[in-house]
C-alpha cells in the first residue's frame, strides 16, 4: 500500500507538471509566433514606408487540456493524501484541523483520511525502558537520580521503568501530555516518587533492610501516577544504589564489626551448649556409676549367699579334692624318679656316640690332611718342573733371538713409557746385563738342579723389572 501511495503521487505530480509544460509550450511558441510578425514590412512607395506596425492576434494557447491534466493531477494527489500506512508496533491518532484529535485509535494497517484535513499522529505502542544512573551515567542518555535519606546523606538509585503507552488513550495523550513521553513525564514522575519516598527511611535501611519495600511502594505510585495519564508500567526495578564513599566506608567497618559480634556471640552459644552438654554428660555418667554400684553390690550379696549355701556341699568336695591332690603328688614323684632314670641312661647313650662320632671324624680329617699334603707335593713337583723346562726354553729362545728381550721389556714398561729408542748394537743398553744374567742362571740351573734355576729366574726378573722401572 505504500508503494500504491507513492505511485499515486508521481503519477499525480507527473500530470500537473505536464500541464504546466503545455502551458509554457504554448506560450513560448506563440511570443515567437508574434515576434516574427511584428517584423516592419517593405512599402512600395515613400508614403507608405511611415506606416505603424500592424499587431497580429497570438495563436491558441491550450488552456482548456491543461485544465484536464491538472483536474486529472489533483485525483490521486487526493487519493494518496487520503490513505495513510500505520507500521507495526506504532499506533496513530487522527487530528483534524477543525476539530482537533478526534477519537479512536489507527492501529497497524492501511486507513483512510480526509486529505488536508485530517493527518495522523504515530506513536510507538511497544514497550519502552526508561533508566537512570546511580553515580555517572552507564549509557548515553541515562540520567543520574539521586535522593536524600532521613539523615539527609544523598543517595545515588540506579532504576529502570518498563512502559507502554495505552493504545485506546492515544487521542488524550496527544491532547494533553507534552511531548516526548519518556523524557517529559515517565521520568520527572519517576524521580519525584522516589525522592518522595526515601526520606521516610534510613540510609542503611534503603541499602539493605527496606530495598523491597522502597521499591515495591514507589513501584505502586509509579503505575497509579502514570496509569491516569494513559501510560501503562510493566515493572519497576531497582538496580543498584550507590552511598556516599565516607558512609560506604564507614558502614563496612560496622557490618565487620557487627559480624565479628555475631561471630562471638554463635562462639559463646556453641560454648554453653558444649558446657551443658558436658553437664548432661556427667550426669548421665554420675548415675551409670550409681546403678552400676548398685548392681556390683547386689551380685556380691547373691554371691555370698550362693557360697553360704553351697559351703555345706563344698567341704566334702574340698577334702576328696586334698586326698586326690596327694595320690597325684604321689604318682608325679614317681614319674620323674622313672624320667631321671631314662634321662640318665639316655645321656649315657649319647655320649658313647659323640665319642664315637668325634673319632671317626678325627680319623677322615687325618686322612684328608694327608692326601691334600701328598697332592700339593706331587703338585709342586710337577710345577718345579716346568718351571725348569720352560726356563731352559726361554734361555735357548733368547740366546737364538737377542731382540726378544727388548719387546719383552718394553712390553711390560708400556704402561709407564709411550715412546722407546733402543739402539741397534745394544752397548749402553740394559739388555746386555739381562742376557748375562739369564746365560749364568741357565748354566747354573744345570748345576743345582730345578729349585736354583726358579729361584736364579726369579731374582733376574726382579733385576730386569728394577732396571726396566727407571726412566729413559
Amino acid at each position: 500500500m505504500v508503494a500504491l501511495k507513492l505511485l499515486l503521487m508521481i503519477l499525480g505530480i507527473g500530470l500537473c507538471g505536464s500541464a504546466g509544460a503545455l502551458v509554457v509550450y504554448d506560450v513560448v511558441v506563440a511570443a515567437q509566433l508574434r515576434r516574427l510578425l511584428l517584423r516592419p514590412a517593405e512599402t512600395l512607395e515613400g508614403a507608405q514606408s511611415a506606416t505603424a506596425l500592424v499587431p497580429r492576434p497570438f495563436g491558441p494557447v491550450r488552456w482548456q487540456r491543461a485544465l484536464q491534466l491538472a483536474g486529472l493531477a489533483v485525483l490521486p494527489l487526493l487519493i494518496s493524501k487520503s490513505i495513510e500506512v500505520v507500521p507495526d508496533g506504532t499506533a496513530g491518532v487522527r487530528v483534524s484541523q477543525i476539530w482537533g484529535a478526534r477519537p479512536g485509535t489507527l492501529y497497524p494497517g492501511v486507513h483512510l483520511v480526509t486529505p488536508f484535513i485530517d493527518s495522523v499522529a504515530l506513536y510507538d505502542t511497544r514497550e519502552q525502558i526508561y533508566t537512570t544512573a546511580a553515580t555517572s551515567p552507564g549509557k548515553p542518555g541515562s540520567d543520574v537520580l539521586t535522593v536524600q535519606a532521613r539523615e539527609g546523606l544523598v543517595i545515588g538509585i540506579a532504576v529502570s521503568v518498563r512502559y507502554r503507552l495505552d493504545p485506546q488513550r492515544l487521542n488524550t495523550i496527544h491532547s494533553n501530555l507534552p511531548q516526548p513521553v519518556g523524557e517529559e513525564v515517565v521520568a520527572p514522575v519517576v524521580s519525584t516518587i522516589y525522592r518522595q519516598l526515601a526520606p521516610n527511611y534510613e540510609t542503611r535501611e534503603v541499602f539493605a533492610l527496606k530495598r523491597e519495600e522502597l521499591r515495591t511502594k514507589a513501584a505502586e505510585q509509579i503505575k497509579a501516577r502514570l496509569g491516569s495519564d494513559g501510560i501503562v508500567v510493566r515493572e519497576v526495578l531497582l538496580r543498584d544504589i550507590s552511598l556516599p564513599a565516607e558512609y560506604a566506608k564507614g558502614l563496612e567497618g560496622l557490618l565487620l564489626k557487627e559480624q565479628e559480634n555475631e561471630q562471638l556471640e554463635t562462639e559463646q552459644q556453641i560454648k554453653q551448649k558444649e558446657v551443658k552438654i558436658a553437664e548432661l554428660e556427667a550426669e548421665a555418667q554420675k548415675s551409670r556409676d550409681v546403678k552400676q554400684a548398685e548392681a556390683q553390690g547386689q551380685v556380691r550379696v547373691l554371691q555370698a549367699k550362693s557360697e553360704a549355701d553351697a559351703m555345706q556341699y563344698t567341704l566334702p568336695l574340698k577334702q576328696k579334692q586334698i586326698e586326690q591332690s596327694k595320690l597325684e603328688a604321689e604318682a608325679r614323684k614317681e614319674a620323674t624318679l622313672q624320667n631321671a632314670e631314662a634321662a640318665a641312661q639316655a645321656k649315657i647313650i649319647d655320649s658313647k656316640a659323640e665319642i664315637e662320632r668325634q673319632k671317626n671324624l678325627a680319623d677322615a680329617e687325618a686322612n684328608r690332611i694327608r692326601v691334600t699334603a701328598d697332592a700339593e707335593a706331587n703338585r709342586i713337583r710337577v710345577t718345579a718342573a716346568a718351571d725348569s723346562e720352560r726356563m731352559k726354553f726361554e734361555a735357548a729362545v733368547l740366546k737364538q733371538n737377542p731382540m726378544l728381550i727388548q719387546k719383552i721389556i718394553a712390553e711390560r714398561l708400556s704402561d709407564k713409557l709411550q715412546i722407546m729408542m733402543v739402539p741397534v748394537d745394544g752397548k749402553n743398553f740394559f739388555a746386555n746385563d739381562v742376557f748375562r744374567s739369564a746365560f749364568n742362571g741357565t748354566a747354573n740351573s744345570s748345576a743345582s738342579g730345578e729349585e736354583d734355576a726358579e729361584g736364579n729366574s726369579q731374582q733376574a726378573g726382579l733385576t730386569a723389572q728394577k732396571r726396566g722401572s727407571r726412566k729413559p
